[in-house]
């Protein structure tokens, strides 16, 4: 199979970043990096391949998980669109503490006590968010239990 046909292969099961690809393709392909290149140039040429799409599309999924700035910001230099992904965390006009409280809501649907500080600070702080917004989710999941909990 050739290096295109290869990538447009790689190309329809999902969008790829061009760093992606090119390791894909140098992973099946060690003796032909000019060839990938072209490969490469060629698929952005003609819209194929857009790490613009891509980083958008990545994006929205890692919001749609509940993923919080910093862990967006760490996953993004592995896939080589940190500079794409730092545009859209500046333009985005994302609540992150309201994206916090959602996230450990849906963890802590029967609400948290003070005990469960710990957890739910480790469970926020490994999904990438800041010490603030992790301090405001546990804060206002506590206050809505404790309003469920007292009796008018």
């Amino acid at each position: 199979m050739s290096i295109w046909n290869t990538a447009l292969n790689i190309l329809a099961r999902r969008e790829h970043s061009q760093s992606e690809l090119l390791t894909k393709l140098q992973s099946r392909f060690p003796e032909s990096l000019d060839e990938i290149e072209n490969v490469l140039e060629r698929l952005q040429e003609q819209g194929l391949q857009s790490d613009e799409r891509y980083a958008q599309m990545w994006f929205n999924g890692q919001i749609a998980k509940y993923r919080g700035p910093k862990r967006i910001q760490y996953e993004s230099r592995q896939k080589g669109i940190s500079s794409r992904i730092e545009a859209l965390l500046s333009q985005s006009e994302i609540d992150w503490c309201q994206l916090a409280l959602d996230a450990v809501s849906r963890r802590y649907s029967n609400g948290a006590s003070y005990d469960d500080k710990a957890k739910i600070y480790r469970f926020l702080s490994y999904r990438g968010f800041s010490g603030n917004m992790i301090q405001f989710a546990f804060d206002e999941l506590h206050s809505q239990f404790k309003e469920h909990q007292d009796p008018l």
